[in-house]
């Protein structure tokens, strides 16, 4: 039952209310029928959104792009070990050859190739940081290549607020996540 389900809503007592709601950032879809109904109401009834990041701000996933390079004129090929480079290496070879079966008939209606994905996913990878690459590489799996193309929770919610006219804003930069990241040693990646 929806009023039975956790809702990662908090309520903070002023006049008016404010809230506070825990997203997760995989496609909407996956989520959105076990949201209850109290955090569905809650969003329509802001006039202000705040969120992690502004994902609808092309600066914002400009500068997402850029913390994710090494530095100039360093590859991955510099600083992994050979071994896991040439079986990362493999692995995005396999994803590649493996796309054009993983993606929907739905993705290919919309007008989207396999080869376009792949270089939108994981173009350029061998210019990332070991720990951006990671989670490049967790992110390329059948499951997630089918819901390509619907936004993550976070960013529809923008876009919902954005087209209701809300006031929205982010509580980070792109640098309070990029720099903890990019701090983690090899080992800890």
């Amino acid at each position: 039952q929806q009023s039975e389900l956790n809702s990662f809503l908090w309520t903070i007592k002023r006049d008016p209310p404010s809230y506070f709601f825990g997203t997760i950032h995989v496609p909407y879809m996956r989520v959105w029928d076990f949201i209850p109904e109290n955090s569905k109401k809650a969003f329509q009834q802001s006039h202000i959104v705040y969120f992690e990041l502004d994902l609808t701000d092309p600066y914002t996933i400009s500068a997402l792009t850029s913390c994710q390079l090494l530095p100039q004129g360093e590859n991955l090929q510099d600083v992994l070990p050979r071994d896991i480079y040439h079986r990362l290496k493999r692995h995005l070879e396999y994803v590649k050859l493996m796309m054009p079966s993983w993606m929907t008939p739905d993705q290919r209606g919309r007008g989207l190739y396999a080869d376009y994905l792949f270089n939108a996913i994981a173009g350029n990878w061998e210019r990332k940081r070991p720990v951006w690459v990671m989670l490049m590489v967790n992110s390329l799996t059948e499951v997630d290549i089918k819901s390509r193309g619907v936004p993550v929770l976070d960013l529809y919610l923008a876009q919902e607020a954005e087209r209701l006219r809300k006031q929205t804003g982010a509580v980070e930069k792109v640098e309070e996540q990029c720099h903890p990241l990019n701090g983690l040693n090899f080992s800890q990646v």
